[in-house]
């Protein structure tokens, strides 16, 4: 069955697919091989699999970069209010700003919210009162740094088995 918004198709899960996704969570590189042996199944019956839920948007395995070991030593979500310009702009303004990974219009206080990463101090103050500061638009900008990551958890999904 095709979802005609996406282009996907809606798959049925069975527990072969699900342990092949949870082994993947673990280790995103794993190879075919390991998985078949650690679930006692044919190494083509894995990469059939994996290719099927691929290709209906099922799962997708990416990378994941840890912004400590890429030099970024702070986190922050910062709140932005923007005032003469619409938020849409200013968000694909900020999108644009390689440490800027998730840029979210939203509904409330804000108009937009935006992680950031920085290296550090200074950096993190050419980034708030440079570039985003002067970027058309921008009223207010509210930064909460992050002082202990409790949870991030970049393999999340809402992912209902069958």
């Amino acid at each position: 069955m095709n979802d005609l918004a996406t282009g996907s198709r809606n798959i049925d899960l069975d527990d072969t697919d699900q342990a092949i996704i949870d082994l993947l969570r673990r280790d995103g590189r794993m190879p075919y091989r390991a998985i078949a042996r650690e679930l006692e199944i044919a190494e083509n019956t894995v990469r059939a699999r994996v290719k099927r839920m691929e290709e209906s948007d099922t799962m997708r395995v990416v990378a994941v970069t840890d912004i400590e070991a890429a030099g970024y030593g702070m986190l922050l979500a910062i709140g932005v209010q923007v005032e003469g310009r619409a938020p849409e702009k200013v968000a694909q303004d900020m999108a644009a700003i390689p440490e800027v990974f998730s840029v979210n219009v939203v509904v409330g206080a804000q108009d937009i919210e935006i992680l950031v990463v920085a290296r550090d101090q200074a950096h993190l103050s050419e980034l708030i009162s440079t570039q985003l500061g002067g970027i058309e638009g921008v009223r207010r900008l509210t930064p909460a740094l992050a002082l202990d990551v409790l949870k991030n958890q970049p393999d999340w999904v809402p992912f209902h088995g069958t």
